[in-house]
């Protein structure tokens, strides 16, 4: 819902100043980056295909690409299908992805699963650009550890916050 992929089925809210639920959400969900549970890869197109076909989608220029997986450390590993990558060489892929688009707000649904420790330092300096250029970070994670550095943690256990 907060991705504005989805309606909510009660109550109201808004993200980025757009009331959930409306066509004035959808308007906003370009500023969004999502990483999700599971990498959202096509299987058939390698490293860098995949990258830049994610770049196109959201109205980037395709040249950033490179320096991107570059910045991953997955350059020398552009041309290797998906279906052939690590899930943490695709993680790396939507790492690169957030880093070309420089959302406004970033929703990470458990980012760092899959992860060695450098790349697990990759999300924190996303989560560290995103909101150091104004921008906020929202992430969902059974593993508090990587819980470092946030402004405010909130706990769900039964449906309920704490």
């Amino acid at each position: 819902v907060l991705a504005t992929l989805a309606r909510p089925d009660r109550g109201h809210g808004t993200v980025l100043g757009a009331a959930l639920g409306t066509n004035e959400a959808r308007k906003v969900r370009p500023r969004i980056g999502l990483i999700g549970h599971e990498p959202a890869l096509i299987p058939e197109l390698t490293l860098i295909e995949n990258l830049t076909h994610m770049t196109r989608l959201s109205g980037i220029d395709g040249n950033r690409t490179i320096p991107a997986l570059e910045a991953v450390g997955l350059a020398a590993a552009a041309d290797r299908p998906a279906r052939a990558a690590s899930r943490g060489m695709q993680r790396r892929v939507e790492i690169a992805h957030m880093l070309v688009r420089r959302p406004d707000l970033l929703l990470l649904d458990e980012a760092a699963s899959g992860l060695d420790s450098d790349a697990t330092g990759l999300v924190e300096a996303l989560t560290h650009r995103v909101t150091g250029s104004g921008g906020a970070v929202v992430t969902v994670s059974h593993d508090t550890d990587h819980m470092t550095g946030t402004s405010r943690t909130v706990a769900i256990s039964g449906g309920r916050l704490s």
